[in-house]
């Protein structure tokens, strides 16, 4: 056999194994067990992940003493170690839905052992104190990649507004007046939401850094004609008379 049959035959066997794999894939997607109220059913992560972002916030809010922040949807972690660069002493937590993702959390800080770090099985912030933290990144999380990938023309049954602006909403009762919301890469706007209204937008993202999920209005319904996506995604929560 020649070097070039060879070279072909490799070519064909290794586009074979990644056919399968995307199948695998596939319906490993389709038929896995979602846990009540999850939103994002895919775990992607990876450290660091958006510099820019978390550079920003940093900026914003460096300078304010005994920082509280939350990770919304912390996944296995990545978000919440690489948060510990930009607020080195900050008390930080990160709260998920997944119990597997919690376990892998709290492996890796018994391997590493950082200071003021928290992990803790959560599906909303119900849980935590009003007024407490003083930033929440909830980061390609209130999203769900396969209404982009089925051309779905509403977000119901997969995912609901209502839903959506119960979630956010209890983000607003946490942050402390003056705090920092960051919202990034979801199905529905923020400025949708009844609790928008408490806040001012303190950052739009560069276009090059919006994923291309599709976005629904208030009634699950596809929204079209938009000109360009909706680039907001830092809000701060106004200051009170009391404040």
């Amino acid at each position: 056999m020649s070097c070039l049959n060879r070279i072909t035959l490799r070519g064909i066997a290794s586009k074979g194994r990644h056919a399968l794999w995307d199948v695998w894939n596939s319906l490993r997607r389709r038929f896995r067990r979602r846990v009540p109220g999850e939103f994002q059913p895919y775990y992607f992560t990876r450290p660091d992940r958006y510099p820019w972002l978390f550079g920003f916030a940093a900026e914003r809010l460096g300078s304010r003493q005994n920082l509280r922040v939350l990770s919304f949807g912390c996944s296995r972690g990545d978000e919440v170690f690489s948060l510990r660069k930009y607020f080195p002493a900050a008390d930080l937590k990160g709260i998920d839905i997944n119990p597997r993702n919690i376990a892998r959390c709290h492996a890796r800080m018994r391997a590493e052992k950082p200071a003021n770090m928290t992990f803790e099985i959560a599906a909303t912030t119900k849980g935590e104190s009003t007024s407490s933290y003083d930033a929440i990144f909830c980061l390609a999380v209130l999203v769900n990649g396969d209404l982009s990938t089925s051309a779905a023309q509403r977000s119901d049954p997969v995912l609901y507004f209502d839903a959506f602006e119960q979630i956010v909403g209890d983000f607003a009762r946490c942050l402390k007046p003056g705090g920092l919301l960051v919202l990034h890469t979801t199905n529905f706007r923020f400025c949708d939401t009844s609790v928008a209204q408490e806040f001012d937008v303190v950052y739009k993202a560069d276009p090059k850094h919006l994923a291309p999920d599709v976005l629904f209005d208030r009634n699950n319904r596809l929204m079209s004609g938009e000109r360009e996506r909706y680039r907001a995604i830092a809000f701060q929560k106004r200051l009170t008379a009391e404040s």
